[in-house]
């Protein structure tokens, strides 16, 4: 069962943004970004208040994603990718980046906040990091 409204297409181009973000760290790593995702658009908060869906997401600017201006996430989705996106439609959540709304990959270690935003994590090269639940209740919802 979805937890956000979602089409094939726009789960293709999650799929896509997940790829082009972070094939390099893997399936999980993947699936964290979808986790970003899902939860830019749940989050109706901060930066993320007029995001409605998948397509609203990826493109959003100021403040979407930088894989979108490069022509590799301009590639095909691939089958095992759009798995992975369903995944994340459908709610699965993977720790760092369960409740985050932002990742980076530093060159060094991962600052303890970014932007004000908390660090809840690193997996392999991105660092992760969560609004406070006051200021974005929706990520911390149920699903």
């Amino acid at each position: 069962m979805a937890v956000i409204k979602a089409n094939s297409e726009q789960v293709k181009l999650l799929a896509r943004l997940m790829r082009a973000e972070a094939e390099g760290e893997g399936e999980l790593g993947m699936l964290m970004v979808g986790n970003v995702g899902v939860n830019r658009v749940r989050a109706d908060c901060l930066d993320f208040q007029n995001i409605r869906n998948l397509q609203d997401m990826v493109y959003q600017r100021p403040g979407g994603f930088e894989a979108t201006i490069k022509g590799y996430f301009y590639q095909a989705a691939r089958e095992r990718d759009i798995r992975l996106a369903r995944r994340a439609v459908n709610g699965e959540r993977t720790h760092p980046a369960s409740n985050a709304l932002w990742f980076f990959r530093p060159t060094g270690d991962c600052p303890a906040q970014w932007y004000d935003q908390a660090n809840s994590g690193r997996f392999k090269a991105h660092c992760f990091f969560i609004p406070s639940g006051a200021d974005c209740p929706r990520v911390y919802g149920t699903m």
